[in-house]
This record gives structure tokens, C-alpha cells and sequence, in this order.
């Protein structure tokens, strides 16, 4: 079985739609795991609230962007945005970030946020507080972004974002590996203000569930934002109206936390997707990866357009697929409710 068919069938597991005695003791013993991981979530969070580990603070101000499960919550876009207020400020900002799959060069994200950003410098590493160092010795930077940063306590941070995607806000329930929780909710007591993610993409009463819990958990500022579509892109750097390929059969695929998230934003365009495939979250992508979509292509109608992310598209770096067009979406975040207060908690630091 193919890393894609791996990563449909994790999900469809611990979503729950696998029936019949097999699936039902496989979450079982993803379940007896979780508490495991509970534990040592419980242990280490402890370990720096009571001061036994050490907590490096920055000589200039940290705003972490970061959420409470894994993958798939948008951090990417609203890194861009927040980092793009305090240049449209005149600050020098840099991002830290651990660098998930990059072991080998930069990651994907580390390669959009470059191409979106280019005067907005991207250091990564496992240790954070080295970097931000960096940041502020070498390059003069006056503020940090710390992208993922919410479980990472050995930088101190000023401000603490945290996002919660509105399409799949708890994980499904659990820690993992039983869900996708990387701690418990109530661990939004560390957070300063909440951005919900993909709220065009949840009901109303959804949104407003959302709010309440986290309400109930700790009385800060909950934004609201979507992913807006923005245009389409190309390995070329050409671009191309959203409009562009609309009458045109689609054929997408992802490596992403929540691939079907960028489905249904496809869908919400009006396309009509019809073939699909996912990859994990941060898929290299390798040669036998790029021939098996090729070959995918190949099958399809010549007319189809494939749609891709562009964190997929920089690692694949390719304008064509099978003979068929490969075209990147690229997404904005906008904010939709909540902006005057999210700004106003970013302009303390200016």
C-alpha cells in the first residue's frame, strides 16, 4: 500500500468510518496509546510551567503561530499575514521555524513563505532559541515570528496565536495517535488569542460551537478568517485568473494535514474535481512519486487541468503532469471577524 492509501485510511480510521470488529479494536488500541502520550504531553508541559525546564527569552519581541492539533490548520497563510502587518510596519521581522520534513534543504513551507515573502528572512532548526539569537545578532531583525510554536516552550513568547481550523477543530476527539490532538483543549489557557481557520467552510452553528468551547476554556480574543483563493500559479511563476480553467474538467491532489480542506475549496470555485489523490503532510515527493502522476495524468481526459497547493508544487517544480497543465492555487488569508482586536494584540509589540 502507497504513502497516499497509508493516509486515507489513517484518517478514514480515526474518523470513524472504518466499520466491523478489526476497526473497532484498532482504535481501541490507538486509544490505550493516547494516554501514553497524554502523559508525557502532561509531564513536559509541568516540567516548564513550574520552572524545571529552562525558558530562553529573546532580546525583542516572539508572536508564535501555532494550534492544538496536527497539521492542516492554515498556519502557513496566516504566518505570511503576520508577518507581512509588521513589515507593512517597517520592522525587520524573521520566522523561526522547526523545518518538518526538511532533511534534505528547505521544507515546503519554508519554500512558499520565501516566494511570498522574499524580503522577510526564514531560519529553521530544532533549536529556536539559537536562531532567534541569529535573527537578532545577524540580522538586525526587531520582531520574530515562530512558526508552530505553540508546543514549542523553550522560546519564550509574547504573544501566543493559536489556530483552530473550523472544518476539523478537536482532532476527532483525541490525542494521537487515537486523533490528531496534539494536547488536550484545556491547554488553551496558555494561548492569548484564537484565530478560527476555514470558517466559510463550517456551518454558522458550527463557528459559534467552536467559540463557546473555547470560551469556556479561557476568556480571549477568537478571530475568524477564510483561505481566499487568490489565483493560480505555476512552476514558470506565470499566473492565470481563477477563472481561467473553470469550464475544465480537474484532477487534484495534495500532501496535506487536511487535504480535504483544499477539496472543498476547490469545489467552492465551482470545479468539478473529479479524479483525486493525497499524500502525507509534508511529502517529499520523490522521482517514483512524480512517475506515478504522471502516469495518473496520462489516463485522464486531455482537456483535465491538474490542481495542486503550493506547498506541493514547490518540491515538484514542474509546469506539466502527463502532457496535462499543473497549476498551483494559491491562498490569502482574510480575516472575517475578530481583525480589530487580533491587530490591536500585534501592535503591542511595535
Amino acid at each position: 500500500m502507497g504513502d497516499c492509501a497509508l493516509n486515507d485510511a489513517f484518517h478514514a480510521l480515526i474518523r470513524g468510518d472504518c466499520a466491523g470488529p478489526l476497526p473497532t479494536l484498532q482504535r481501541a488500541g490507538l486509544w490505550t496509546l493516547s494516554h501514553g502520550y497524554r502523559l508525557g504531553v502532561a509531564v513536559r508541559n509541568a516540567a516548564y510551567s513550574r520552572g524545571w525546564k529552562t525558558v530562553h527569552k529573546a532580546v525583542v519581541p516572539v508572536v508564535s503561530v501555532g494550534n492544538l492539533t496536527t497539521g492542516g490548520t492554515g498556519k502557513t497563510p496566516c504566518v505570511e499575514f503576520v508577518a507581512r502587518f509588521y513589515r507593512q510596519l517597517g520592522l525587520q521581522v524573521a520566522l523561526l521555524s522547526r523545518g518538518y520534513g526538511s532533511a534534505v534543504g528547505r521544507n515546503d513551507e519554508a519554500l512558499v513563505l520565501e516566494a511570498n515573502l522574499p524580503d522577510v528572512p526564514h531560519l529553521q532548526g530544532a533549536d529556536r532559541a539559537a536562531l532567534a539569537r541569529t535573527a537578532v545578532e545577524e540580522l538586525e531583525s526587531e520582531i520574530l515570528v515562530l512558526d508552530d510554536g505553540f508546543q514549542h516552550r523553550q522560546l519564550y513568547r509574547d504573544l501566543d496565536l493559536v489556530l483552530i481550523d473550523a472544518t476539523c477543530p478537536w482532532g476527532h476527539g483525541y490525542l494521537l495517535p487515537r486523533g490528531l490532538l496534539r494536547e488536550p483543549i484545556g491547554s488553551l489557557q496558555r494561548a492569548d488569542a484564537v484565530l478560527l481557520t476555514r470558517c466559510d467552510l463550517a456551518s454558522p452553528e458550527t463557528v459559534q460551537e467552536i467559540r463557546d468551547i473555547v470560551t469556556r476554556v479561557k476568556n480571549v480574543p477568537v478571530a475568524e478568517s477564510t483561505h481566499r483563493p487568490a489565483e493560480w500559479r505555476n512552476a514558470s511563476g506565470e499566473t492565470a485568473a481563477l477563472a481561467d480553467i473553470k469550464n475544465r474538467p480537474i484532477a487534484g491532489f495534495c500532501g496535506l494535514g487536511n487535504p480535504e480542506a483544499f477539496r472543498q475549496t476547490l469545489v467552492k470555485l465551482g470545479l468539478d474535481v473529479g479524479a483525486w489523490r493525497t499524500f502525507p503532510d509534508h511529502h517529499p515527493y520523490s522521482k517514483d512519486d512524480v512517475e506515478s502522476l504522471h502516469a495518473w495524468a496520462q489516463q485522464l481526459p486531455p482537456t483535465t487541468v491538474l490542481a495542486t497547493t503550493q506547498k506541493d508544487l514547490v518540491k515538484i517544480r514542474i509546469d506539466r503532469l502527463g502532457d496535462r497543465e499543473l497549476w498551483a492555487l494559491a491562498i490569502q488569508m482574510q480575516i472575517t471577524s475578530g481583525q480589530d482586536a487580533l491587530e490591536g494584540l500585534l501592535r503591542k509589540f511595535v
